[in-house]
């Protein structure tokens, strides 16, 4: 994939995400919501941050079992049940981002919700990616 990072001077300066991605590729890799559940469908983590580490490598794990990395990530959402929360934790999240995922940053949201499936849950993301 070929992605171009878009952040125009005309709007604020994107934090560990890009306001538009253009990617070009052949191949579109649709990509399910991921929380903190392990091998044995448990969640795991009892803390912000440490949820957030094992959605991201769930949805990476996704990723790469389709044939992608992060960098061809092109959008992902996140779903969190408390954004303040989120924004307390945020320089500690964009870390994890940083040590699992690198710094090309695909298109990004952060959407509070009122509770995700499994009810200890406290963030998801889901997103897609363009392959070559």
């Amino acid at each position: 994939m070929t992605a171009e990072r878009v952040n125009p001077p005309d709007l604020s300066p994107p934090a560990g995400f890009s306001h538009a991605v253009v990617a070009a590729g052949s191949r579109l890799v649709f990509l399910a919501g991921q929380t903190a559940l392990d091998a044995d469908g448990k969640v795991v983590g009892d803390t912000l941050p440490e949820q957030f580490a094992r959605a991201l490598t769930n949805l990476l794990a996704a990723l790469r079992a389709a044939g992608g990395t992060p960098a061809d990530l092109a959008r992902v959402t996140v779903y969190a049940t408390d954004v303040a929360a989120y924004r307390t934790h945020a320089r500690e999240l964009g870390r994890i981002w940083r040590e699992l995922a690198g710094r090309d940053y695909p298109a990004m949201a952060v959407v509070e919700v009122v509770r995700l499936w499994d009810e200890r849950a406290m963030v998801e993301l889901d997103g897609f990616a363009v392959l070559p």
